[in-house]
């Protein structure tokens, strides 16, 4: 039962993580990747706060390891992340990593702050 929760959600995430990237691309471009860093932010956020409210092993298959899971994207990052240096965009490149990072520990950190000040 526990991987099909894992295949629904994933069956969520990934057209999610899919038309955040075309709806940011169509409205800011493509000079940097904002769909791979909103999806990686907002997932982030959302796991830590399902993590924090200990919502049960169901609802975390289905939403924290699932959705998140396929929404947020360590590989996409990384080969976007590649073709900026590869195009000569250093300083875009270096701007992408710290933005994911700073972004999805400040989300993290958030949703954690969330899930105690609801008493979840």
């Amino acid at each position: 039962m526990t991987v099909l929760l894992v295949a629904l959600g994933a069956a969520v995430g990934a057209p999610a993580r899919f038309l955040t990237d075309l709806v940011a691309a169509h409205y800011l471009g493509r000079a940097m990747p904002w769909g791979t860093l909103a999806v990686n932010v907002l997932g982030s956020g959302l796991a830590a706060l399902l993590a924090a409210a200990t919502v049960g092993p169901a609802w975390t298959a289905l939403l924290a390891i699932g959705f998140c899971g396929a929404l947020t994207t360590y590989s996409t990052l990384s080969w976007e992340t590649l073709k900026l240096a590869e195009d000569g965009r250093f300083l875009h490149a270096a701007l992408n990593i710290a933005m994911n990072l700073v972004g999805g520990l400040a989300a993290a950190a958030a949703g954690v702050a969330l899930a105690r000040l609801l008493g979840l």
